[in-house]
């Protein structure tokens, strides 16, 4: 149990400097003057790590329903 907590932090801090390295790259000036539109972009990358640092906080709960939350039905 120990060991799986320690895990957790490890993956929450690894997740926190993730999310850190996307707002620093977004901001980037270098990064703001490209014409770059991917399919999946770092807003995407952004709400994937924090739904993975949800899960992490409340894993045995039910899984979040996106479409819900942005009002739709599904």
């Amino acid at each position: 149990m120990v060991q799986q907590m320690t895990q957790t932090r490890e993956l929450s801090k690894l997740i926190n400097q993730s999310l850190t390295l996307i707002e620093k790259i977004k901001s980037h000036p270098q990064f703001q003057t490209l014409n770059y539109q991917p399919d999946v972009t770092l807003g995407d990358a952004q709400q994937a790590l924090m739904e993975l640092q949800s899960e992490l906080r409340n894993p045995q709960r039910e899984p979040i329903n996106i479409f819900a939350l942005e009002g739709f039905t599904s």
